[in-house]
């Protein structure tokens, strides 16, 4: 029995979910339609070639939540992921978890989009443990700030080191699957990293280092 660690976007899933939660909320009017997307694909581009401030991104993102509560959030969250993430799940993510079940390994997924997303998610997946970034709440209210360290780069590993001292786990034999370049810090550090569907910078490096590279659909 091991850790079996997954990223969620591009991962998981075809797709990312905070830019499709991005889109949902100028649907749900909660932001200003295409200004607000076009200045998030901005952000994102930033992220793919590893040069974003998340703090940046997070900032944005979260301002169509300020005063909402995170049950009316999670309210809209619940049919979101049903109609527009889970047609996204990638069939080979779904073999890999149930594999990992078999083995009895324990499975977490780590991912540097919202809590509240992340977890709506990974619960699809049948995956209970989480680490994503936390937000702020005053008053049971978002204020739009986040909370903690961020689960980026990183601070992927700063997070679980946290998470494996407060559960008494360890990384022996432990397993990560990523996309992105900018997962490379964690990637290194576990004894099974796999490359899924990764970006060119992560390609180069999974084919230098020879860890497998995963094409999954």
């Amino acid at each position: 029995m091991a850790l079996a660690i997954f990223d969620l976007d591009e991962t998981l899933i075809h797709g990312d979910c905070a830019s499709l939660w991005a889109v949902e909320m100028t649907k749900l009017g909660w932001a200003d339609g295409e200004a607000f997307i076009a200045r998030e694909q901005e952000l994102m581009h930033l992220y793919a070639a590893g040069e974003l401030a998340m703090e940046d991104y997070m900032a944005f993102t979260l301002a169509p939540l300020v005063g909402r509560t995170p049950e009316e959030v999670a309210h809209v969250v619940e049919p979101f992921v049903e109609d527009v993430i889970e047609p996204i799940f990638y069939s080979d993510a779904s073999r890999t978890l149930a594999a990992h079940r078999e083995a009895g390994d324990r499975l977490l997924v780590i991912s540097a989009s919202a809590h509240f997303l992340v977890s709506a998610i990974a619960e699809r997946f049948g995956i209970d443990e989480v680490l994503a970034i936390d937000l702020e709440q005053q008053h049971g209210f978002y204020s739009g700030r986040t909370q903690g360290v961020l689960t980026y780069r990183e601070g992927k590993v700063t997070r679980l080191q946290a998470w494996l001292a407060e559960q008494n786990e360890n990384l022996a034999g432990a397993s990560f699957y990523s996309d992105s370049r900018n997962d490379l810090p964690l990637l290194q550090l576990v004894d099974r990293p796999f490359a899924v569907n990764p970006d060119p910078t992560l390609r180069a490096h999974a084919e230098q280092a020879g860890w497998p590279i995963l094409n999954w659909r």
